[in-house]
């Protein structure tokens, strides 16, 4: 293994003001971001393949599970050590927790991108590649699986978050902290993540909603799921996984039609559980037939129920991934 596959799909990083419209917009190929590196990459190879030139909220999930088999391709070559995907900061953390669910192996897949964009002087996009590049080629970072690289900080694909709107160091991993970093060239993991179960990939199912609760809302949005042919639902509640009056009653009906319901917590840090009951507490929204999500955000339970769904997967094995 020789070398390191470079998949490019537009983002910040590969962005600059275009007069034209007045906005930033993806436009710069993976060959015009490896021409703006500072770094020398001390002989490590670079292949450049080129997948979308769109800004990741342009993405859909179509997008993000093709850039998987992108990524599947191209560590089934033997002289790929590892890949490195650019990719917009907004649902990075996504395209990368779908990378770490669906892609076997232990070769690294390593995320990054910007926060500001290429025609900026301060960027911060060739120092990332740079970093990224060095984890994806280092034998140390095997098997920890897809992890996001940015800041000089590596993080694990399913702990991970953007926590800034436009700082540098918007990626962070809530309660559990990085894996390792990379320091003057040189990269270090200091603790490995947790088990990693990786899921045949029979395709996804795009129709899982994502209902985000908030003080005294109605359960109209869960209404219109259930409704409109939802085939999958994961709710963001508060705290240790409660909702407003009212709920409960509608993810009974949802789970009795066999729709899945994961419920997660909208907090950064700590578990779901039962524990409250009344209308819709958590012990009372489990009754009803409610899934915990743990510790997983609702962002990547939606990914996660997407990946079960397209599997054909029961109630049980829904269960058992959860747990």
């Amino acid at each position: 293994m020789t070398g390191v596959t470079l998949i490019s799909t537009g983002g910040t990083i590969a962005s600059r003001h275009s007069e034209a419209e007045g906005a930033v917009t993806a436009s710069l190929p993976g060959a015009a971001l490896m021409e703006m590196l500072h770094d020398p990459l001390n002989g490590i190879e670079v292949r450049v393949e080129a997948y979308r030139e769109l800004n990741s909220f342009a993405l859909t999930l179509a997008d993000a599970h093709g850039l998987v088999a992108a990524i599947r391709a191209a560590l089934e070559r033997p002289d790929c050590a590892g890949v490195v995907v650019t990719h917009g900061t907004d649902t990075m953390e996504e395209s990368a927790y779908l990378a770490d669910l669906l892609v076997a192996g232990d070769k690294p897949i390593v995320f990054t991108g910007a926060q500001r964009h290429a025609g900026d002087p301060d960027s911060d996009g060739p120092r990332n590649i740079a970093d990224a590049i060095r984890v994806a080629a280092s034998p140390v970072a095997r098997g920890i699986g897809a992890v996001i690289v940015f800041e000089g900080e590596i993080h694990a694909a399913r702990d991970v978050t953007k926590m800034h709107s436009a700082r540098t160091d918007t990626f962070r991993s809530p309660g559990l902290g990085k894996l390792g970093e990379v320091d003057l060239g040189e990269v270090h993991v200091y603790r490995q993540p947790g088990p990693r179960r990786v899921l045949a990939d029979a395709g996804l199912v795009a129709e899982v909603e994502l209902v985000k609760l908030a003080l005294g809302t109605t359960p109209a949005f869960l209404e219109f799921c259930e409704a409109n042919g939802a085939r999958g639902v994961v709710i963001e509640g508060f705290g240790r996984g409660n909702a407003p009056r009212g709920y409960a009653p509608v993810v009974a009906r949802l789970t009795q039609a066999g729709v899945p319901v994961l419920l997660a917590s909208r907090c950064v840090e700590g578990r779901t559980h039962a524990v409250y009951g009344a209308d819709s507490g958590g012990a009372t929204m489990v009754a009803a037939g409610a899934m915990l999500t743990g510790t997983l955000s609702g962002l990547k339970a939606r990914l996660l129920l997407s990946v079960l769904l397209g599997q054909g997967a029961s109630r049980e094995d829904i269960a058992a991934a959860l747990g």
